[in-house]
């Protein structure tokens, strides 16, 4: 890599979208280093690239980004959050965090790309638009060197949110459940969105604000049906439109998941989004650039599918179900445990144990599995919790093995049917597991 290459900065660097450009980039021949909240997360996405620690949420003031510009030519800002997981995180994330950073910039001639969102803006009908528009207001005042990308639904060969949410609603089996379904959508190819960024470093893109969007919108049902048939499924035989009037409810319970730490795409921030459309103006991009963006199919014909993909769709929309059993399970078991504790104790007192030893055991183990069982549905625990749902059944089989060894043969199988959710908790925990 030539000593005069470009030096970039990207925030949000092992993200859906901040990955891809990080590759990007350095198949353009810069040099990338990455900034974000997890050296370990930044390890194994992106394993041979230079990162630097660094939480939006703590640097909103311009002096706190100095010690992490130096060096710097440029920055890219891929970072974003789509609803508040705690009060104020998308005001700090998307307007004080970035308006700091633009100050920063500004005072030592670093360029700034931003990576907003098409329909961003003061009058937006959702917060999470709303801050990105105050963010993009305030780097524009702040004088730095500036191009603000605002990329419809963005198509890549991985997924996350929006796009998880697609590959996870076509591989419903035989019915394609769709809400909002003539909800307009124009979208971008990831590709594409990487390519724009390359283009704002090297000057080839004027500064100004560009949406990076396709010229045609489609119908969420038809983006729906692309993404079914790119994922080699057969068409579904019953399109399933979802009522209006379920969608609040579902929204409000997986808000109510969000503060728990689960990051759903249901949530009413993605709802309130697809209902007022996701729309741009692909004219100034193209007036800059002399061409347009790749439409849906040429996007979609672009990325290689395979049973992998597949899998990796079933997969998530398999994941929820996999969690509320195995949370069931395990609290069912220990409420059991306890409600029941007195034949539970005669089956010990059978093999020989003190009365008290049983019961202080039986009640011990029954409080474990009640925290397991909750513990795997706040999700910063999940994926250690099914971990803990492993080592414990392992526990039960090895000590029943060796004091009540003839539970094995017992005609309702309950040492037996341990095996199955030791399995899924083992399954569970590798389905937990993001980027």
């Amino acid at each position: 890599m030539a000593e005069n290459a470009k030096r970039v900065l990207v925030l949000g660097a092992y993200g859906f979208i901040g990955a891809e450009v990080v590759r990007t980039l350095r198949a353009a021949g810069m040099r990338v280093t990455g900034l974000g909240r997890s050296t370990a997360q930044a390890a194994r996405v992106l394993p041979d690239v230079p990162f630097k620690q660094g939480d939006l949420l703590q640097l909103l003031r311009p002096e706190g980004w100095a010690p992490l510009l130096q060096g710097a030519d440029a920055v890219v800002n891929c970072a974003g959050v789509l609803q508040d997981m705690a009060p104020g995180e998308l005001e700090a994330v998307h307007h004080t965090a970035i308006a700091a950073l633009g100050t920063a910039c500004a005072e030592r001639g670093i360029a700034v790309v931003q990576i907003s969102a098409a329909g961003a803006g003061p009058d937006a009908g959702t917060e999470f638009m709303r801050s990105k528009g105050r963010g993009d207001a305030a780097l524009r005042a702040t004088g730095a060197p500036l191009r603000i990308l605002k990329p419809g639904l963005v198509i890549g060969q991985n997924a996350y949110g929006g796009t998880g949410l697609l590959r996870m609603l076509a591989a419903v089996p035989w019915v394609q459940p769709v809400a909002l379904a003539d909800a307009p959508v124009q979208c971008i190819g990831m590709a594409d969105l990487a390519a724009a960024v390359v283009a704002a470093l090297r000057g080839d893109l004027p500064q100004g604000t560009y949406d990076l969007v396709e010229d045609q919108p489609h119908s969420l049902e038809d983006v729906l049906a692309e993404t079914r048939s790119w994922l080699g499924y057969v068409p579904a035989s019953l399109v399933l439109r979802i009522p209006g009037w379920l969608l609040p409810p579902v929204a409000a319970c997986a808000d109510a998941l969000g503060r728990l730490g689960w990051r759903s795409p249901l949530r009413s921030t993605a709802m309130a989004e697809i209902r007022s459309g996701v729309r741009g103006d692909p004219a100034p991009h193209r007036a800059a650039m002399g061409q347009g963006i790749a439409p849906l199919q040429t996007i979609y014909k672009s990325l290689s599918s395979g049973r992998a993909h597949r899998l990796d769709a079933r997969m998530a929309l398999l994941m929820p179900a996999a969690v509320t059993v195995l949370s069931l399970f395990w609290l069912a078991s220990g409420l059991i445990g306890l409600w029941q504790i007195e034949a539970a104790v005669a089956v010990l007192t059978d093999a020989g144990w003190g009365s008290l030893p049983a019961k202080a055991s039986v009640a011990f183990w029954s409080l474990a599995d009640i925290a397991l069982g909750l513990a795997i549905l706040w999700r910063p625990w999940a994926a250690r919790a099914c971990l803990g749902m492993v080592a414990v059944s392992l526990i039960y089989l090895a000590a029943a093995t060796a004091v009540t060894p003839q539970m094995w043969a017992d005609p309702l199988g309950p040492l037996v049917k341990v095996l199955p959710g030791l399995m899924l908790a083992l399954i569970t925990h590798q389905l937990l597991q993001e980027r």
